[in-house]
């Protein structure tokens, strides 16, 4: 099942598919997961003091995430200014993670960054595309 399907689906959307947008939606979703875990994770590394402002980071940016995803893959009616305020927050949120992730070494910490590169390019680039 994809949800750039799902939002295709809808009714209200027809040929009104945005791809940058699906794509958006789709990679925030994964991030929320891969931030949430990379969080968890950085509390099982031994010193949690220094991991501290990360374990935060990862979890603003998987909120953050998961806001952005839920409310931009609804598509009866029309917020277009609050998709693009969270689209905002998840990339400032994402931005802050990645920063944070990138002080570490551990598998998990580099993924995490990668994949808010990720959310970041296709959100900016979303947002670039909506009317």
């Amino acid at each position: 099942m994809s949800i750039k399907e799902m939002i295709q689906d809808h009714p209200a959307v027809g040929s009104d598919y945005n791809d940058a947008l699906g794509e958006a939606v789709k990679h925030a979703m994964y991030g929320a997961a891969i931030m949430n875990s990379c969080a968890d994770a950085c509390l099982a590394e031994g010193d949690i003091e220094e991991r501290r402002e990360c374990v935060r980071r990862c979890l603003d940016a998987s909120d953050a995430c998961t806001a952005f995803y839920r409310m931009a893959s609804r598509r009866t009616g029309g917020n277009v200014p609050a998709i693009k305020a969270i689209a905002e927050a998840a990339i400032v949120a994402c931005e802050q993670c990645h920063e944070h992730c990138n002080k570490h070494d551990d598998a998990h910490c580099k993924r995490c960054a990668t994949m808010c590169e990720e959310v970041i390019a296709d959100v900016k680039k979303a947002l670039t595309e909506m009317a």
